[in-house]
């Protein structure tokens, strides 16, 4: 049985909402929280095995993270494909809801992996899609950072960008690429019906196929001297952008 480790209250507590029978362990450093004693209420009704370890122990098994004085041992998620993405797609139709959904083209910085699933969640994005190769893993340092997002977000890994992007736009969706050239912005776009933003990454942007594809360029304005943001806070921008306009729609 293969497991990893998620810390911090947020991460835990999210974990124990999502998907409580994946929970091993729990590891409760020796500190009074109010917010650990709620958790730690939970996990007792569920009967989950709780350790109460010394601060210097879970520093230890948690490799220094910054663990809020709380860590459970998790069983390792199934990866979601792009089956799983059809399934959505479909379940969505169903339901009658416009998806919204991001791809992150080869985004390898686990900590912008983890924060763009919390904005993810945040906007209430039906899906997160990446490469299966030259990608961040989904780590417990992406999860943490998620605060949550990794268990409410779908993270769908798919071995082909172009591919999965021409699919959806047969059903009706737009993709939108994030890229600086672009020659109108964010606001200048009108995000209707079932969209698709898609993310450069952090250093190269869109690899040149993936741009290629995309329905339509966007850019954010740049008042300074900085030329580009950082793909997560980029992310973040676009995403509200669509949110403020689907909720005036």
């Amino acid at each position: 049985m293969k497991t990893e480790s998620v810390v911090g209250i947020h991460a835990v507590e999210a974990v124990l909402n999502e998907r409580p029978q994946d929970i091993v362990q729990l590891f409760i450093a020796d500190r009074q929280d109010s917010k650990i004693d709620r958790l730690l209420h939970r996990a007792q009704k569920l009967g989950l095995p709780i350790h109460s370890v010394k601060r210097s122990e879970l520093d230890k098994r948690t490799r220094n993270a910054r663990h809020q004085g709380i860590m459970s041992e998790v069983r390792l998620p199934k990866e979601l494909n792009e089956q799983d993405l059809d399934d959505l797609m479909a379940r969505l139709d169903q339901k009658g809801e416009t998806p919204l959904l991001v791809m992150l083209d080869e985004v390898q910085d686990p900590h912008n992996l983890g924060a763009v699933l919390r904005t993810c969640d945040a906007v209430g994005a039906h899906a997160l899609i990446v490469p299966k190769d030259n990608a961040a893993p989904l780590t417990s340092v992406a999860r943490k950072v998620s605060s949550g997002g990794s268990e409410t977000v779908p993270l769908i890994r798919v071995t082909n960008l172009k591919r999965t992007m021409n699919q959806l736009q047969q059903q009706g969706v737009w993709a939108y690429g994030l890229a600086g050239e672009a020659t109108h912005s964010v606001y200048e776009t009108s995000f209707k019906g079932a969209t698709l933003i898609v993310m450069g990454s952090e250093g190269s942007g869109m690899r040149r196929l993936t741009r290629e594809t995309c329905d339509d360029l966007i850019s954010i304005p740049m008042q300074g001297k900085v030329e580009s943001l950082n793909v997560s806070v980029a992310c973040g921008v676009v995403l509200y952008e669509v949110l403020r306009q689907k909720q005036l729609a």
